[in-house]
C-alpha cells in the first residue's frame, strides 16, 4: 500500500493538476486574484475543526506557504524556484476547487485525495518552507520596533 504522499504524487501527475499548474502560472501575474486564492485557502484551513496535532502542523505549513506567496507577489521574497511556486499555488487551487478527483461532499472518502495532495505538498516543499521561515524570521528581527508617539 502506498503512502498518502505517494498518492499525492500520483495526483500531481494527473491532467487536472497540470491544468492547475497552468492556471497558477497565469495567476502569478495577477496579484488581486492570487490574494483572493490565498484568502479562500486560508478560510478553508481555519474552518477545519480538529484537535489533532498533525492537522495543526499541516495548517501551519500552509499558513507559512500563504505568507510565502504574498511575499513573492509583493516582491520581498524571490528565493524560490518558479516551478516550486507554481506547484504550490496549484496545490492551493486543488484544495479550494469544489470538485476534484474525489468530490469533497462524499462522506469520509471525499477528502482522501485532498489529504494525499497535502501529504505530497508537505513532503515535497518542506525545504522551501523551512528556507522561507528562516528568511521571514530574519526579516522580522531586522525591522525596527514600532515606537509610540506621545
Amino acid at each position: 500500500m502506498s503512502t498518502l504522499s505517494d498518492k499525492g504524487l500520483e495526483i500531481s501527475k494527473k491532467a487536472i493538476f497540470h491544468m492547475l499548474v497552468r492556471r497558477a502560472s497565469t495567476l502569478l501575474g495577477k496579484p488581486v486574484k492570487i490574494g483572493l486564492l490565498l484568502k479562500e485557502a486560508y478560510s478553508k484551513l481555519i474552518n477545519v475543526k480538529s484537535d489533532k496535532s498533525g492537522l495543526t502542523q499541516v495548517k501551519e505549513i500552509f499558513f507559512i506557504f500563504i505568507r510565502l506567496v504574498r511575499a513573492y507577489i509583493n516582491g520581498s521574497y524571490r528565493q524560490i524556484p518558479t516551478k516550486s511556486l507554481l506547484l504550490g499555488v496549484a496545490t492551493l487551487l486543488y484544495l479550494v476547487m469544489p470538485l476534484d478527483i474525489i468530490p469533497d461532499f462524499l462522506p469520509l472518502i471525499g477528502y482522501s485525495d485532498d489529504l494525499s495532495v497535502i501529504a505530497w505538498f508537505v513532503t515535497t516543499f518542506q525545504s522551501e518552507i523551512t528556507r522561507f521561515r528562516s528568511w521571514e524570521t530574519r526579516n522580522l528581527e531586522d525591522e525596527e520596533p514600532m515606537v509610540a508617539v506621545v
